[in-house]
């Protein structure tokens, strides 16, 4: 009895469409990601790291300067101003009410309350944190400040953590950070990343090469690292390579073997055509390295010319 085979439908090509959206969302979505990323960590050093410098700087600022200046009564000797209740003159300073039983500077009040787009506050301390903000607390002046100390502040870490007391510190407090079930794991993984990328000692790639690998029968590419060691050398009985094999598609991580020289091909690449290669998870393939593509079959056209008449 003869056992009829499923038929297999050749995959139908993109409509003309269909293949402008993908090429638009080729050039668009690569520059977007990166605005997205940015502005990702922006907002995430603004919300964890400046915005509560900036909120304790103004309670230190508050506490300093402004913390005798708000009245919870008027006076007996207070000074009428324009016959408004809500307005005095006190040893040589004008207070106005912003509610009932709380008095404040007028130059704080009117600073604030000419303020545009702001929420008038409630409060005497709200009203002096937005005045401190106002006058003193620019981001056009906080930003750079902050970002120069920020950079002087890693530079003293830094030197700090390398060196005697610092780096037995760092060591110890690592040390107990990898005994911890979870967060060592998150701990780890993020170390080595920092590690790869920050390293002082970069790792100096010679060639791609492609190796079987994680087993007979599959390819992946990898850059050779170095001679490997000589006792592998010396069991072996000939040449080894220490090579990088980088996962997809973060290329900061992979895994480092050794194999034999002989077991490799030379891959006539560059490294940046191999990194694109690794993250975009095989998509995007070198120009002179795509099959049936119709550049090589004229390199190859002009080779086989150039060599039959050398023959000849």
């Amino acid at each position: 009895m003869n056992q009829q085979l499923p038929t297999v439908q050749a995959k139908s090509a993109p409509r003309p469409f269909q293949r402008a959206v993908l090429r638009g969302l080729g050039v668009v979505l690569p520059p977007l990601l990166t605005i997205v990323i940015l502005v990702w960590i922006v907002n995430t050093v603004q919300d964890y790291v400046l915005v509560p410098i900036e909120n304790g700087a103004k309670h230190t600022i508050t506490w300093l300067w402004f913390s005798d200046q708000t009245l919870k009564e008027k006076p007996t000797d207070a000074v009428q101003v324009d016959a408004r209740d809500d307005h005095f003159e006190y040893q040589g300073k004008h207070f106005v009410s912003i509610s009932k039983g709380t008095w404040i500077p007028i130059q704080v009040y009117q600073t604030v309350v000419d303020a545009p787009g702001l929420e008038v506050p409630q409060t005497a301390q709200a009203y002096f944190h937005r005045y401190i903000e106002l006058k003193y607390l620019k981001r056009s002046v906080v930003l750079p400040i902050f970002f120069v100390l920020f950079i002087l502040l890693l530079y003293l870490l830094g030197k700090f953590f390398a060196y005697g007391i610092g780096r037995v510190m760092y060591k110890s407090v690592e040390q107990i950070i990898t005994q911890l079930p979870i967060i060592r794991t998150v701990y780890t993984s993020v170390k080595q990343v920092t590690d790869f990328v920050f390293s002082d000692n970069e790792l100096e790639f010679n060639r791609v090469v492609a190796v079987e690998y994680p087993r007979k029968g599959i390819w992946s590419l990898g850059f050779v690292t170095g001679d490997s060691m000589l006792d592998i050398r010396n069991h072996a009985g000939e040449p080894v390579i220490s090579v990088l094999i980088p996962t997809s598609p973060m290329p900061a991580t992979g895994y480092t073997i050794t194999v034999l020289r002989s077991e490799t091909i030379d891959m006539d690449i560059t490294m940046d055509q191999a990194f694109q290669f690794i993250v975009s998870c095989g998509v995007v393939v070198p120009m002179g390295q795509r099959q049936n593509n119709i550049t090589n079959v004229i390199h190859q056209a002009i080779e086989g010319r150039t060599a039959e008449t050398t023959s000849g």
